[in-house]
């Protein structure tokens, strides 16, 4: 056998788009070229393979076993050509006209503006989309190819490289009955309280507010930081992202029995092998910016 591919990338895309346009003439319209040579196309596939691709069950023409088979391996192949080009184009293009990145929540809404802030005067011109991130949301915009860069919690399953550790803690407004306590909190004091989560879909969801029956769920951090600040409930928050509150008398922490939990944060990008420029600039600064702050503070 020949060590050269009988079958091209336009044939194969002509057999993907038949299949999910839902027949030849939908696929004819889509890709704008005539029926004659889709159907044209998928016989050399056959031919060339010795494989029947369709078969006719009353009125309408479904894929074989083997068809099945073809189609997906078609796909896969197309969408790895699609990456393998975007890449190649990443490498020959100085600079990135946009960027998106996925940040979860939990880094500091501050040190993410001076990060961006700081790329902005290298880069003026390039366009930045943020997605602020709960949970598994980081995980699922990196696997779909909706940013470049993601930033997300090792505790959720997000893989990359280990940016920084969050530590989080308990915080409420100073004259909340909480700090009133005399003593320190335990979880059954919690329990009487209202507790500021931010929303999360899905199993996280579930786990985060099993057993919290006095709860407000919110839509982002800041609604969150105002609530808390208004004293209107509790919460479990990163440190940093509440340092200014905690300075300025805002918020206090909590004398919980266990008063820290902690997490690691990891930086991933969306096509390691081909992450453009301007993605692995912006990475850089973000990395040289959290490693000062961590060695400013001792962590």
């Amino acid at each position: 056998m020949s060590d050269t591919p009988r079958i091209t990338l336009e044939q194969w895309r002509a057999l993907q788009t038949v299949v999910e346009s839902g027949g030849y003439a939908q696929a004819a319209e889509a890709m704008h070229k005539t029926q004659s040579t889709l159907t044209y196309a998928v016989q050399k596939i056959e031919r060339l393979l010795a494989v029947k691709v369709f078969e006719i069950r009353g009125r309408k023409a479904v894929l074989t076993e083997a068809g099945q088979v073809l189609y997906r391996r078609a796909r896969t192949l197309l969408e790895e050509a699609m990456l393998l080009e975007r890449g190649a184009a990443a490498m020959s293009s100085q600079w990135q006209p946009e960027i998106g990145i996925a940040v979860e929540i939990l880094f500091p809404s501050w040190l993410l503006v001076e990060c961006l802030g700081e790329f902005a005067q290298e880069r003026p011109e390039t366009r930045i989309e943020v997605h602020e991130t709960v949970m598994t949301e980081t995980v699922g915009l990196l696997r779909d190819g909706k940013v470049d860069i993601g930033i997300g919690s090792e505790a959720v399953g997000m893989t990359g490289e280990p940016l920084m550790t969050v530590e989080f803690v308990p915080v409420a407004h100073p004259d909340h009955p909480l700090q009133k306590l005399g003593r320190k909190i335990t979880a059954r004091d919690l329990r009487r309280h209202r507790r500021i989560l931010v929303r999360e879909g899905g199993a996280q969801r579930e786990r985060e507010v099993e057993g919290v029956e006095l709860r407000w769920t919110l839509s982002n951090k800041a609604t969150q930081i105002r609530a808390l600040a208004s004293g209107f409930g509790y919460a479990w928050v990163p440190v940093d992202t509440v340092r200014l509150e905690l300075e300025a008398g805002q918020l206090a922490i909590l004398p919980m029995e266990t008063a820290s939990r902690s997490t690691r944060l990891m930086l991933a990008f969306d096509d390691p092998e081909f992450p453009g420029r301007d993605a692995v600039r912006l990475a850089e600064i973000i990395r040289a910016r959290v490693a000062r702050e961590c060695s400013a503070h001792g962590k």
